[in-house]
């Protein structure tokens, strides 16, 4: 997938970062990048950390989606005619 990418390839990208972004904004750029990073490697880890513990537990895992409840009055479009307003006579 790479095996023509080279130096001035990298150069050109963070180059066309740079005007994209500005200089200003790189550091918080790079800070927003590191933390979505962590949270999403402490995320893995702790699915990781999960599923042997339900594969030795012997329990299902649970469903993924469920169906929503229906609700408990129907739901029907307001199609009646509007009711005309009374006429006040003062």
């Amino acid at each position: 997938m790479f095996q023509g990418f080279g130096g001035w390839h990298l150069i050109a990208i963070l180059f066309l970062v740079l005007l994209l972004f500005g200089a200003p904004k790189l550091p918080a750029l790079a800070k927003s990048l590191g933390q979505s990073m962590r949270i999403f490697r402490g995320e893995m880890r702790q699915m990781q950390d999960e599923s042997p513990k339900q594969k030795k537990d012997g329990e299902a895992a649970p469903a993924a989606t469920t169906a929503p409840a229906a609700p408990s009055e129907p739901v029907t479009p307001n199609t009646a005619e509007p009711q005309p307003k009374p006429e006040s006579n003062a």
